[in-house]
């Protein structure tokens, strides 16, 4: 026997939102949680270690910068793809669901790059405490990435029929896709300050 939960298109009288967005508030609520804690033993540790790097020194603060603005470049189509699709303009729709995706993956790429710069001049997670909670917390959020681009490449590709025979549902669902996009790139905005300039 398996439970149905229906969708709802209108805020639930009980919680005032609808049921995705309820379950999407919750999981971010269980992410804050995660890199809560996170960042809490990051500042545990550099304010119990007696020598700490210089982020300059060790990180390409060009190279997460120019990462900065993909992310809120990303974010910013993100909420074009959700307004076209909520004005149902699906072309419009596609474009900026697709170039939040490539953004994104332009993200990683950058990331991959710097992570090659780091193994090149040998450091490994292994080399300290600074290395080993960089490459937890930035490896950490480019799993969410990656999640991200996952979702929303489904969307792009596979989303058609729900469009057409949902379409509340659809928005709903994309708008979801949405708070946890915008989810990511806060966390970043909390990363690149903390690793890179501080």
């Amino acid at each position: 026997m398996s439970a149905l939960i229906k969708y709802i298109d209108k805020p639930h009288p009980v919680t005032g939102v609808t049921n995705s967005k309820l379950g999407i508030w919750c999981f971010i609520a269980s992410e804050i949680m995660l890199f809560g804690g996170l960042f809490s033993a990051y500042v545990l540790l550099r304010s119990g270690s007696t020598t700490w790097p210089h982020a300059a020194t060790v990180l390409n603060v060009p190279l997460a910068t120019l990462n900065t603005l993909i992310l809120i470049t990303s974010s910013v189509t993100m909420v074009m793809a959700w307004a076209s699709s909520a004005l149902r303009d699906y072309n419009k729709f596609r474009m900026y669901l697709g170039l939040t995706v490539l953004l994104a993956l332009a993200f990683l790429v950058i990331k991959g790059i710097e992570y090659g710069h780091k193994f090149e001049h040998h450091h490994f997670p292994k080399e300290s405490i600074f290395f080993a909670i960089y490459f937890t917390m930035t490896g950490l959020h480019g799993l969410h990435v990656l999640g991200g681009i996952v979702v929303n490449s489904y969307f792009l590709l596979f989303g058609k029929r729900m469009w057409d025979e949902h379409p509340e549902q659809f928005t709903g669902r994309i708008e979801a896709a949405g708070l946890y996009w915008h989810f990511v790139d806060l966390v970043w905005i909390f990363l690149f300050p903390l690793l890179y300039l501080v």
